[in-house]
């Protein structure tokens, strides 16, 4: 296995996490800001203010990307079990 094929696997693989995990972490990036906004604006700082909505924001996301992300982290495994013969001899 060359250094290449290497570099190779490990792009492909922060690709694949950053496709899959993307959607949640803009989402919940998204509300926290527009929950700081709503805190800045009213003065109200609650903890669990920040929390809850971001919770319920990503909780959404999961159920409307999970399947798509899954799909992506299956494929990138199956394609990756199924050239080990390759890599290694």
């Amino acid at each position: 296995m060359t250094p290449d094929t290497v570099i190779a696997i490990v792009r492909q693989a922060l690709e694949v996490g950053m496709f899959a995990a993307g959607p949640l972490l803009l989402a919940s990036l998204l509300a926290g800001l527009v929950v700081s906004i709503f805190q800045a604006a009213t003065q109200i700082n609650e903890m669990t203010l920040t929390f809850i909505p971001k919770l319920f924001v990503m909780f959404l996301v999961l159920v409307i990307t999970g399947p798509h992300g899954l799909q992506l982290l299956v494929e990138f495994v199956t394609r990756l079990l199924a050239a080990i013969p390759s890599l290694v001899g």
